[in-house]
């Protein structure tokens, strides 16, 4: 007798290599829009699904998960990160959570660089004359910017990201620092060539880049504060391609209007598409909507991901990426 299909609702249009891949496996429900589904549609998804494939803007808190039918066992995050699910209490409702980590690593680190590039160098405001039919001719002080080579990056979370960022600033000739949770064992220090500061006060405040690369955490949380960017040398630029929580925006918005500091390269947000409007028309910023993981293999790779996650699960078997709430 043929085993019943798995019911899997998608939160999101996914790339249709991957929607095509699920139907063919699954019971599954696609979204006919990219819409992100409001609170009640989420919960009711939650009550007819096996499996619910939620996204990054899917918040899935204790709240929702209470309502929970007590037919969905799986929640396959597409995404590495899964700050916004309730993951201890998914676990209490018996649910598991898997992410797919690992896939983006050289995508978002590839972004992380060219933010760099764009800020130093003043990319933004050439490609903004050239498109205006403003421009008259080279000029020997025209759009003068710095030079990436022999400035000192210092790397706020050492994980796989981290250190595909500091390869790439290495082959730039950059100098690489870290802070870190914990320090990389000799061999990996040695092989990136970066040195660790155990104060994250006296790293920033001696670095010409900053690159945000740690996920957020509730120990995370505006870790770069009001008092930390203030350390920050007037020369500094600041990169994030985390997550926006890890900076105080506000604070950020003010130092760069301020020119406190000269300049950031900003792919995430702490309020996600809310962006405070004072970050806007800033010649020393350049905003991108959360880039970083897009590109056509990284997103075809994390649907990969999540159908090996839901087909282990489907077999019986732990999934390869499951989320314990330890691990956060």
């Amino acid at each position: 007798m043929q085993r019943e299909r798995l019911s899997v609702v998608v939160t999101r249009r996914l790339p249709e290599p991957v929607e095509k891949r699920l139907s063919e496996l699954f019971d599954t429900e696609l979204r006919e829009d990219d819409q992100p589904m409001s609170h009640d549609e989420l919960t009711e998804a939650l009550c007819r699904a096996d499996v619910l494939v939620s996204t990054i803007t899917d918040h899935i808190d204790a709240a929702m998960l209470a309502h929970a039918g007590e037919r969905v066992k799986l929640i396959a995050n597409y995404g590495a990160g899964v700050d916004n699910i309730d993951v201890a209490t998914a676990r209490q409702r018996g649910i598991l959570v898997t992410n797919t980590p690992g896939v983006t690593t050289d995508d978002t680190a590839d972004m992380a660089m060219a933010l760099v590039l764009a800020v130093t160098r003043r990319i933004p405001e050439g490609l903004a004359v050239m498109q205006s039919g403003k421009w008259d001719g080279w000029s020997p002080t025209g759009y003068l910017g710095g030079r990436v080579g022999g400035r000192r990056i210092g790397i706020l979370g050492m994980g796989r990201i981290g250190q595909a960022v500091a390869r790439r600033a290495r082959a730039f000739g950059m100098e690489v620092h870290y802070h870190n949770r914990r320090r990389l064992r000799p061999e990996v220090e040695q092989e990136i060539g970066a040195t660790f500061w155990e104060s994250l006060d006296q790293m920033v405040s001696r670095m010409d880049v900053i690159s945000i690369n740690c996920p957020h955490t509730p120990s995370s949380y505006h870790l770069m504060n009001a008092r930390r960017l203030k350390l920050l040398k007037p020369s500094a630029v600041l990169v994030n391609t985390s997550r926006g929580e890890v900076v105080d925006e506000n604070a950020l918005t003010r130092m760069l209007r301020a020119g406190e500091i000269a300049g950031a390269g900003l792919d995430v947000y702490e309020h996600g598409a809310e962006i405070n409007p004072r970050l806007r028309n800033q010649d020393n910023v350049v905003l991108l909507p959360q880039m970083g993981s897009a590109t056509v293999e990284g997103r075809v790779e994390m649907g990969e991901k999540v159908i090996i996650n839901i087909k282990t699960f489907d077999d019986g078997h732990r999934p390869p990426d499951l989320v314990l709430p330890s691990m956060l």
